[in-house]
């Protein structure tokens, strides 16, 4: 998110001597983007965030093909995905591309999470079901039902779950998500025309420092491993940082539906973009108005994308037999839309209830074994009047 924030000591200028009551110098890290030419923030460690004891051990997770150029329409049943052992071990690839891999993750309560880093691409997390604090080298972010979780490329982070019942929805990208473009001003700043506002973006809001030196396990993934690297300094030992660059989280029942007299197409659903897809909430929200319209959404062909619909509450009124955990993937080019009878159905209905995250893609998603294992083979056929 591209607005200055800040948390815990820090000193009045940047690269100068910052001291402990004690006389040493705190160390800075630099965090950032695009080189030194993107978005940045600066963090002061307690200690050296650079000591490495050990590099052990890679896993490799890159996701495997199973359907290359997919034309058909298909449902999955994403409630079906078990839980792993752990957080990382519980993230299952479903769907990818070049610019971003899909994954369903239903992780159980642990007390010793490890500490994770992605360097290969930054993750929007929506939590489906769960709450607790996600734990970062930029603070303690508390989370619930609902939320996207904004976790940029490289931050150190681990879940601390309340309970068991927890289902994640992950998109990572090799590209940050932003808001839309036409939602800010040249300066960055939420217009007023934009289905939210800054007040609804929470940012880390607690800094619990970590000063003792041990032995530390960070699991990073890069170039498609995972690899463990043993720290001799925790990574939540920062005593303070400020800058344009951290997780944050925004709450889809923040989202403010847009609506007009007659149907509006999907970008005015659209929460985030990046380079290669974006990000659509659809919220309850009021029908169309006009005294002759049609809620129900027209046929229609997504020539240059793919679209991903995640169910997540109520009934979705262009679709039968859709539940939430559900997933429904229409390929692009292929002509789709409402089920039979949803179009009457919807006549003269006044609002929706419904609930769910649309990823549209402008290259063509390749599914895992993993998805087709979940899937619903006749979903292609719904469309098909007897």
């Amino acid at each position: 998110m591209p607005f200055y924030q800040q948390l815990g000591d820090i000193p009045n200028k940047r690269h100068v001597q910052f001291r402990k009551k004690d006389g040493s110098l705190y160390r800075e890290q630099v965090f950032g983007t695009a080189g030194f030419i993107g978005i940045t923030s600066i963090l002061y460690h307690y200690n050296n965030p650079t000591m490495v004891k050990d590099v052990q051990g890679s896993v490799d997770v890159r996701p495997k093909m199973a359907v290359e150029c997919n034309l058909h329409s298909r449902k999955l049943e994403g409630f079906n995905v078990t839980p792993g052992k752990d957080y990382l071990d519980s993230r299952v690839p479903i769907m990818f591309n070049s610019d971003l891999t899909i994954e369903l993750a239903s992780p159980p309560k642990i007390e010793d999470e490890v500490f994770y880093k992605n360097s290969d691409q930054a993750e929007t997390i929506f939590v489906h079901h769960g709450s607790g604090v996600l734990e970062t080298m930029f603070g303690n972010l508390v989370f619930g039902k609902g939320d996207y979780l904004v976790i940029p490329k490289g931050i150190i982070y681990r879940f601390k779950f309340n309970s068991d019942d927890n289902r994640l929805f992950i998109v990572a990208s090799t590209a940050p998500v932003f808001t839309p473009k036409r939602y800010r001003n040249n300066f960055g700043q939420l217009l007023e025309h934009s289905p939210y506002c800054e007040r609804d973006f929470r940012t880390p809001s607690e800094l619990v420092v970590h000063e003792a030196l041990g032995d530390y396990l960070v699991k990073i993934k890069k170039n498609g491993l995972i690899h463990d690297y043993i720290y001799a300094a925790h990574p939540f030992d920062v005593v303070g940082w400020d800058g344009f660059l951290f997780p944050y989280a925004f709450n889809i029942k923040d989202f403010e539906p847009i609506t007009g007299r007659i149907h509006l197409p999907p970008p005015t659903h659209q929460t985030f973009e990046a380079a290669g897809f974006v990000i659509c909430s659809f919220v309850p929200r009021l029908y169309d108005y006009h005294p002759d319209s049609i809620p129900a959404p027209y046929n229609h062909s997504n020539i240059d994308s793919d679209e991903l619909l995640y169910y997540v509450d109520g009934d979705f009124m262009s679709r039968v037999g859709v539940k939430p955990g559900q997933l429904t993937l229409h390929p692009a080019g292929i002509v789709h839309g409402p089920h039979p009878g949803t179009i009457e159905q919807s006549i003269g209905k006044k609002e929706t209830p419904e609930t769910a995250v649309m990823v549209d893609t402008f290259k063509p998603l390749h599914l895992t074994q993993q998805a087709l294992d979940l899937e619903d083979p006749d979903y292609y056929k719904s469309w098909v009047t007897k």
